[in-house]
């Protein structure tokens, strides 16, 4: 079933984002959050170190990420077909791996323990597709393309998360940061459309991190999603922030329930890749927008062992009014959010052809 007549047009996007910026300044004026607090988040990444900048023009809207031994897999967000590039130590584009696929918007990636490439083209910001697609890039060079259908209607989402055991798990991405988890409720079958079932939720909440294109309210929107090659770990990111959590085997929904360690991200325009290092004791992460910093985040030598109980800040919905809100100001903020969102759904079905 192609989709490529509704891909979403850059014009449009950039509306999103500025309405998102104008949004993101009003969530910032009534919280009335002061400027030392601001700084004191901007520092919170203190151990990160920049491992080298992504300066290909090619890789300006870079979505989707992975650290393979010696290398790095990237894709862009959006276009009009899959191009699957290798990055070297250095950031510099080595190879460039193009599939007959053509998406309506990719947006992460991950690696199987097979070898095989998987692409989560998972966009929707209008929230009107049929069907959503996980793209296979075998190693032998063959291509899989497998549709799947969410149980109660569209959803936008950026973040794939693919357990050791290969079962992928799609994470919504939500104005209000009540993000939902759901995996194949059948076999993939190549060609075909199966339907997904909705088996976890994560929560995500205002930080005061500071970063992204929509001020405050990127640090609800999970923007990508990655597992460590060795299983031990799971990720999610927002625009701000990265949440860890402990993996053991490949129960994703149990890890999930637990308490995860959240991990302020140094200051980007648009943070949307993440990926743990090829040994699993970091996180790499990178922003659309070049030059892009590669950025090395060490988190997981702080973390529990898989069965344990994270320990570290962990948000809650009392997060809302950290900042001084009243639960009435919240509200009403939590409203203007969900009345723009659906405002900015309806001027982007409205210029679908």
């Amino acid at each position: 079933m192609p989709e490529q007549a509704g891909r979403p047009r850059s014009g449009v996007r950039g509306r999103l984002l500025a309405t998102g910026g104008l949004l993101g300044a009003a969530l910032v004026l009534a919280s009335g959050m002061p400027a030392a607090a601001e700084d004191a988040t901007a520092q919170a990444a203190a151990g990160a170190q920049v491992r080298c900048q992504i300066t290909d023009p090619r890789l300006a809207e870079l979505s989707g990420l992975v650290a393979v031994p010696g290398r790095l897999l990237a894709i862009n967000d959006g276009g009009d077909q899959i191009d699957l590039y290798v990055l070297d130590a250095s950031c510099a584009v080595i190879d460039v791996h193009t599939t007959a696929v053509d998406p309506f918007d990719p947006e992460d990636l991950a690696i199987g323990a097979d070898g095989t490439v998987w692409v989560a083209d998972t966009g929707d910001n209008g929230a009107s597709r049929p069907t959503i697609a996980l793209v296979a890039l075998r190693p032998d060079g063959t291509t899989n393309l497998y549709r799947l259908t969410y149980p109660d209607g569209p959803h936008d989402a950026e973040a794939l998360l693919l357990a050791p055991d290969g079962t992928p798990y799609v994470v919504t991405k939500e104005v209000l940061g009540a993000s939902s988890v759901y995996r194949p409720a059948a076999p993939l079958v190549d060609g075909g459309t199966m339907p997904l079932a909705r088996v976890a939720s994560v929560a995500m909440t205002l930080t005061g991190t500071p970063g992204g294109p929509v001020g405050r309210a990127g640090q609800l929107l999970v923007t990508g999603g990655a597992v460590a090659g060795n299983g031990h770990h799971l990720a999610l990111r927002t625009y701000t922030d990265a949440y860890v959590w402990p993996l053991t085997g490949s129960d994703v929904v149990a890890a999930l329930a637990a308490e995860p360690v959240r991990v302020p991200l140094p200051d980007s325009p648009q943070g949307e890749a993440i990926s743990f290092t090829e040994d699993g004791s970091a996180l790499v992460v990178a922003s659309e927008g070049t030059p892009s910093d590669l950025t090395v985040v060490p988190v997981v030598s702080g973390l529990p062992a898989p069965g344990t109980t994270a320990t570290g800040p962990t948000p809650s919905l009392t997060d809302f009014t950290s900042s001084g809100l009243s639960p009435i100001t919240s509200a009403v903020i939590a409203a203007l959010t969900a009345t723009v969102l659906v405002w900015l759904g309806g001027l982007f079905r409205r210029r679908r052809p």
